[in-house]
């Protein structure tokens, strides 16, 4: 049987729950891109499902934050996910932040041993640095999941090298967070 993955390609193209911009670029739109190859990558090996979150660039969920947060969770719980995987891109005051990270409710469970994988393949296919796993159980969408769940800062969008790298090569991204969920699950 399939293992069913959600991903969540966070923030929708506009207000409310619009993501953040840096050079030039915009979060939400990086972050589509890398999503949907990613499910390409998934659904390609025969052993994952995987419904998005935004299927199309226009897709909006929710009239606020919290509703577009709790469109996102209700769907994968509904859906009956086995996996919830949020995209992100990072922002910072600092120009020199890089890297990936990742945030799950708890340290030491299933979330967190994933997101390792995950992280250590993004390393190894970007060459971006590998910032760590981190607690954030008070993120909407890790506390209100009912599968394990993740949320990939996958680079900064505030540095020039991150951003370019994320918007001229969301393939490289889409790899990396398949291969760490293949070393994960075993399943290629």
């Amino acid at each position: 049987m399939a293992i069913r993955i959600y991903i969540d390609q966070g923030h929708n193209p506009v207000n409310p729950n619009a993501g953040a911009e840096g050079n030039g670029l915009r979060e939400q739109n990086i972050v589509y891109r890398i999503g949907q190859e990613t499910a390409a990558l998934l659904r390609q090996s025969g052993n994952y499902e995987v419904l998005l979150s935004r299927p199309t660039p226009e897709t909006q969920l929710g009239t606020s934050n919290t509703t577009s947060l709790r469109a996102r969770t209700e769907q994968a719980n509904n859906w009956g996910a086995d996996y919830f995987i949020s995209l992100h891109t990072n922002a910072s005051e600092l120009s020199a932040a890089t890297g990936s990270e990742a945030f799950v409710y708890a340290l030491g469970g299933t979330a967190a041993a994933l997101a390792e994988s995950i992280l250590n393949a993004l390393q190894a296919a970007t060459g971006l640095p590998r910032r760590g796993v981190f607690a954030r159980p008070s993120l909407y969408v890790l506390k209100r999941t009912d599968m394990p769940a993740i949320l990939l800062e996958l680079g900064f969008i505030t540095n020039a090298r991150d951003a370019r790298l994320m918007n001229e090569s969301p393939e490289l991204f889409a790899r990396g967070i398949y291969e760490g969920i293949v070393a994960y699950t075993g399943l290629g």
